[in-house]
């Protein structure tokens, strides 16, 4: 295996999300498709070293966040500078946790939910660091 290809995620309101993952966290389309035959939506996001398909169908249901249920717990994005991300994120009026370290690597995090509230991660680590 060579590594990630893509997070598939389902949505509630098309519309909604893609603004948010395009317009709001800043990820680029690169192919979006209506699919007539399943009523759905398919949108492939460029998420920087792995894409996001973002999918729309008729009333999916909703998802177990709390209390944690088995599965993909959350997805987290790197970034450089992780104050200045939390602070245009939060202008954009997404509601950001207080920024934390983790105990085993000293590096800073936080947390914040999609429009559909699938918990998402912003990780600093800096430019050239693994």
């Amino acid at each position: 295996m060579r590594g990630i290809h893509h997070i598939a995620i389902i949505c509630s309101d098309y519309g909604r999300s893609k603004h948010f993952y395009v317009d709001v966290l800043g990820f680029a389309v690169l192919h979006e498709a209506w699919r007539a035959a399943r009523s759905s939506w398919k949108c492939d996001i460029d998420a920087g070293n792995a894409r996001i398909e973002l999918f729309s169908f008729p009333d999916p249901p909703p998802r177990p966040s709390r209390p944690e249920a088995c599965g993909l717990r959350h997805l987290a994005f790197a970034v450089s500078d992780l104050a200045a991300e939390a602070e245009r994120l939060a202008r954009l009026g997404v509601v950001v946790e207080p920024i934390r370290i983790d105990p085993y690597t000293d590096r800073r995090f936080t947390f914040f939910a999609d429009p559909d509230g699938l918990p998402l991660e912003l990780y600093e680590e800096p430019e050239g660091a693994e």
